[in-house]
């Protein structure tokens, strides 16, 4: 099990996934016809871990599923910068690469960010305390909010205090914790442990993907839960790319959000169904 929680993943959520168990240091399967998207997800990610790196056939066999099926989720785990593509197959991702990502994950959908985060910056009020999680899209938001004044900034985002420590009115406050160049930021129990003494008026986070079925998702499993406790008010703030998608790790239903920020290129019929579950606002 230690490799489980090498990628985050615990004991009792590896029990959800594929039933499967490890002989003579591999992967046996026992079941994959009730394997959900989500978990297929899981599971190959997990896979390509243990074994550095797996060609498309092999993992195709190992869960049952079809070539074009194993194509699909390593599209969506190489976008997150969790493997890298390889001729037949994938690898993890080294360092180095992951960084890469982050870069190339804050250029996808840029003007679409920057509407949102300017949005999402109009709702904080002067002399209020916000929280910001270490996402591409609350990057945008801390660059429209440099000219507050007497702003509080709370964030395990070292992208968010760059974007901030010129800005005279605003303070950055920085939750402590082990650095991660896949995301730029800090993690570890150290923002659990901030997160968790803090009341902020508003709370704004990203995610990966937004369910209909499952809810806000991410493919960072480490990302805390916790910060969905930290606020008064929480915001999602997501581009409609994501919008009716899935990713692999459930962060929280989307009724659970306080308001959902997101861009004028959201489907009609997406817009419709997401009024039906919380507030909606439209960034122009």
């Amino acid at each position: 099990m230690d490799s489980i929680r090498k990628i985050g993943l615990t004991t009792n959520s590896f029990r959800g996934l594929l039933d499967c168990h490890m002989t003579h240091g591999n992967f046996k399967q026992q079941k994959s016809d009730s394997l959900s998207s989500q978990d297929r997800q899981g599971e190959i990610l997990l896979l390509i871990k243990e074994r550095g790196t797996a060609p498309i056939g092999e993992i195709a066999s190992h869960f049952g599923v079809s070539e074009m099926t194993v194509r699909r989720v390593l599209h969506k785990l190489a976008d997150a910068g969790l493997v890298i593509r390889t001729p037949g197959g994938a690898m993890v991702a080294p360092p180095g690469s992951m960084e890469r990502t982050f870069l190339e994950r804050s250029a996808k959908m840029s003007a679409a960010k920057d509407a949102l985060g300017r949005a999402a910056a109009s709702l904080v009020q002067e002399g209020e305390t916000v929280v910001l999680d270490s996402g591409t899209t609350t990057r945008c938001i801390s660059r429209h909010l440099a000219s507050q004044r007497n702003l509080v900034v709370v964030t395990s985002s070292l992208a968010v205090l760059e974007e901030l420590a010129g800005s005279s009115g605003v303070q950055v406050r920085l939750t402590g914790g082990v650095y991660r160049r896949s995301s730029h930021d800090l993690s570890g129990n150290a923002v659990i442990e901030a997160l968790g003494d803090l009341n902020a008026d508003k709370v704004f986070f990203g995610a990966a993907a937004l369910s209909f079925h499952k809810g806000v998702m991410n493919y960072d499993a480490e990302m805390p839960r916790a910060i969905l406790q930290s606020g008064k008010q929480r915001i999602l703030v997501i581009d409609s790319s994501k919008v009716g998608l899935e990713a692999v790790y459930r962060l929280c239903p989307v009724e659970h959000c306080d308001l959902v920020i997101t861009d004028s290129a959201v489907k009609p019929s997406d817009l419709a169904r997401l009024r039906k579950l919380t507030k909606v606002l439209i960034a122009k």
